[in-house]
């Protein structure tokens, strides 16, 4: 498709009202395969998943579990720095497993269905639209908070993924994965002026998210599927 035409169809879709794109609510797991607590976590997200088509639900592996006995395959210290973010920008002395962060503002255990559910909130109204297509990322002009916002994006895997656990906690089960995260790449900052990014194509079989984020661990401006 001509770059031209590309470009013409974001500005189309940055100019419409953002009250025409449908509500989001961006939930973020962050769990491990070695922690006992984290599978009923795992599974109410993985419930979401199948049931809520406005939830962008995305599970983090994090690494520091990986030296209790079992080494989680899914995991990275990107995972775990951006836990480690959302410790500071929610005020958190520490990280621990399961955590659910909700819009990058709230934050709980996930491992209760109901409480997980009435915690749920689109993100507010006001973000700025976004529109990717043909590789180019579009983000319309809006208010930027003070020290600017990150532009994320994300590689994750939709398929449910059966992983048997060997060893450490959850040895001799096996734990089904949906939206596990195989990589998060900042594209660069937005002020709030209209910018554009170049977004490669994804590998095959993963999917594409991007968010829009205060930085260092602040709340979630707004986000898009790909």
């Amino acid at each position: 498709m001509p770059a031209r035409f590309v470009i013409a169809t974001l500005l189309a879709a940055l100019a419409a009202p953002a009250l025409a794109a449908p509500p989001v609510t961006v939930v973020e797991l962050f769990q491990s395969q070695g922690c006992s607590s984290c599978p009923p976590a795992n599974a109410n997200v993985n419930a979401l998943i199948a049931a809520r088509p406005d939830v962008l639900a995305l599970s983090f592996a994090v690494t520091y579990w990986d030296q209790l006995g079992w080494k989680d395959g899914f995991a990275s210290r990107a995972n775990t720095q951006r836990q480690w973010d959302y410790a500071k920008g929610l005020h958190h002395d520490n990280v621990w497993t399961p955590q659910v962060v909700i819009n990058g503002r709230s934050d709980l255990v996930g491992s209760n269905a109901a409480t997980l559910t009435a915690a749920l909130k689109p993100l507010p109204a006001g973000a700025p639209a976004l529109a990717l297509d043909e590789g180019v990322l579009g983000i319309g002009r809006g208010t930027a908070p003070r020290g600017g916002a990150d532009v994320w994006l994300i590689r994750y895997d939709p398929r449910t993924v059966a992983v048997a656990v060997k060893a450490g906690e959850n040895g001799g089960k096996t734990l089904p994965h949906r939206n596990i995260v195989r990589s998060l790449t900042r594209l660069g900052g937005w002020t709030g002026a209209p910018a554009r990014f170049t977004v490669a194509d994804a590998a095959p079989g993963l999917a594409t998210a991007v968010l829009v984020q205060a930085a260092h661990g602040g709340p979630i401006l707004a986000a898009t599927r790909g």
